[in-house]
């Protein structure tokens, strides 16, 4: 294989890591085969040319215009371990001798797509290859226009500044390229706070450049509804104010921009926990408990994880009547066969706020909250199963919640893991489901923080509490890598998630840790979370980045080497 590839890029010798290359693209191709005979240089003209498409040809000229007004230079690579090796000094004619009438200019990559229809969908063929010459010659291969895309991205990556006012790309390269997974994506939370839509245009120019195909919009939640239901415009007298709604145009916008960038846009309206804001404006019969208090002394009466509470009274017809009207204006708003309807944190506590479910509940004296959940499930699905290739994602509460699980939940149904790590992707996987990962002990980047709900009396300490000496003393007697902590002393903070998930945490994740063969193949992907109750536009590349790099890396090519080594 190596012969082959040498002789086609015209190489006197190969390697698969050189230790002259300091660009280290992101996420690590599947294989990257560099050679050392010295730079390529690249024409500050050069042109990428391929199939006439409108998705690619605007692709071309973003990633010919990104390398040439960036001119990137490296600021720090990879060496090996015990060398430290001085930055070289890209002084004028540092790489003249590599550049002489012998060695030809790149003047223009070549790109090929096999499959120039091939839609974005879920499982779509995203490889690529990317061949740059010793004689000058740069070709990018692929099936799709998605795998097209890919291997643009990588390109922006292996031009650099030359030091001396022009290009080049390091030394010849063949680089192979895939997905281990293909679901890679980032949950934007435009509820507890909204984002203006040039920002999450942003965030998918930098989902598109690491590879992550998949922007996760949680567009409703209870605190408000920046939704445009025409059929319903009174849904948007929930929104935080008339100036903070996506209208129906922004939405098409949002979801063409992604598309020319190989990110799907997947909506969520979280239902039937959740909902409050925009469903309480059309029926209020439609929402139990959004009066209530939401967190009573004690954990069982709880009416909702935090405020507001409010959730679809699921025994009340009128709801799935308002659920279809808002689903089906919905789901011909968004282009992606795969749309997450919720499911999660059902607080059976609050049904007691309404006399429809009590009287539900009287007519089946032997139902139970499971067989609740069961009536929703019957009568929502048939309205979310709205053409032949529609896939339903949901939060893995519907199957595992200890309150309110159904008891028949389709196994063509995507799960959204992000409680109790490798434990609940097991269970979901052993029972048949396609898994997305999104453990928050592992990938919420909203965590570590502190508590942001207001009168929390566990601040209000100024002093260290006074720590039982029998405590102490089997601390003390028991080494072990817990230690002593209190909420404001080396503790979370009142964070229920804590700590501060860092990049290495996201990045060392095995996921898959006690699965079997059969059942690792159901995990399809995974996704890190920004819930938004302490982020905005003003904070959000912090929030994300360069976190979400180490989850793209992590999804595409893996956390390990080909010896195994993290």
């Amino acid at each position: 294989m190596r012969i082959s590839i040498a002789a086609a890029l015209g190489l006197t010798a190969v390697t698969v890591i050189s230790n002259a290359v300091k660009v280290n693209p992101l996420p690590a191709p599947v294989t990257a085969i560099w050679g050392n005979t010295g730079p390529i240089k690249v024409a500050n003209n050069f042109r990428i040319v391929g199939p006439k498409h409108e998705i690619l040809s605007k692709a071309f000229a973003r990633t010919a215009s990104l390398i040439k007004e960036e001119r990137w230079i490296p600021q720090t690579w990879e060496q090996p371990v015990g060398e430290f090796l001085p930055f070289p000094t890209l002084e004028k004619g540092t790489f003249e001798s590599f550049t002489s009438s012998n060695r030809d200019v790149l003047r223009t990559i070549d790109v090929q797509v096999e499959n120039i229809e091939a839609d974005l969908q879920m499982g779509v063929d995203e490889s690529y290859i990317l061949d740059i010459t010793v004689a000058g010659k740069g070709t990018i291969n692929a099936k799709t226009i998605w795998g097209a895309l890919h291997g643009l991205n990588t390109l922006t990556q292996i031009i650099i500044d030359d030091g001396n006012h022009g290009l080049q790309i390091e030394e010849p390269v063949h680089i192979e390229d895939a997905p281990k997974y293909t679901h890679r994506g980032i949950l934007y939370d435009t509820a507890r706070n909204f984002y203006p839509l040039k920002s999450l245009m942003k965030q998918i120019d930098a989902l598109s450049w690491a590879k992550l195909n998949i922007f996760h919009w949680h567009i409703t939640d209870a605190q408000s509804w920046p939704l445009e239901i025409k059929k319903h415009p009174q849904m948007t007298k929930g929104a935080y104010s008339p100036r903070e709604i996506y209208t129906q145009r922004d939405i098409m916008n949002l979801i063409e921009y992604g598309r020319e960038r190989g990110v799907r846009v997947i909506p969520e309206i979280d239902m039937p926990g959740h909902s409050t804001s925009g469903w309480l404006q059309v029926d209020e019969k439609a929402v139990t408990c959004y009066d209530s208090w939401w967190g009573n002394d004690g954990w069982t009466h709880h009416t909702a994880v935090e405020p507001n509470p409010g959730q679809l009274d699921i025994s009340y017809d009128g709801t799935y009547t308002l659920i279809k009207d808002v689903y089906s204006e919905a789901a011909n708003l968004f282009t992606d066969n795969i749309f997450h309807v919720g499911s999660d944190e059902l607080q059976t506590y609050c049904f007691n706020y309404s006399a429809s479910a009590m009287n539900w509940f009287k007519e089946r004296p032997d139902s139970t909250y499971a067989d609740f959940a069961q009536y929703y499930l019957d009568k929502a699905l048939p309205i979310y199963m709205d053409k032949p290739e529609r896939r339903l994602m949901m939060w893995e509460d519907i199957v595992l919640s200890p309150d309110m699980p159904a008891r028949n939940v389709p196994k063509d149904i995507i799960m959204q893991s992000w409680s109790s790590g490798t434990d609940n992707i097991k269970k979901l996987a052993e029972r048949g489901y396609d898994v997305v990962v999104s453990s928050a002990d592992f990938f919420y980047l909203d965590c570590g923080n502190g508590g942001w709900v207001t009168n929390d009396p566990r601040y209000n300490v100024n002093e260290p509490p006074v720590l039982p000496k029998v405590i102490k003393d089997a601390f003390a007697n028991n080494p072990s890598d817990y230690y002593l902590a209190s909420n404001n002393y080396l503790g979370s903070g009142a964070s229920w998630c804590d700590p501060y998930k860092t990049w290495q945490r996201i990045y060392a994740y095995d996921f898959t840790e006690g699965l079997t063969g059969e059942e690792a193949k159901k995990v399809i992907g995974g996704e890190a979370a920004l819930w938004s109750e302490q982020a905005d536009a003003s904070v959000v590349e912090n929030k994300v980045w360069p976190r979400a790099a180490a989850l793209a890396e992590l999804f595409w090519s893996g956390n390990r080497n080909k010896e195994g080594y993290k």
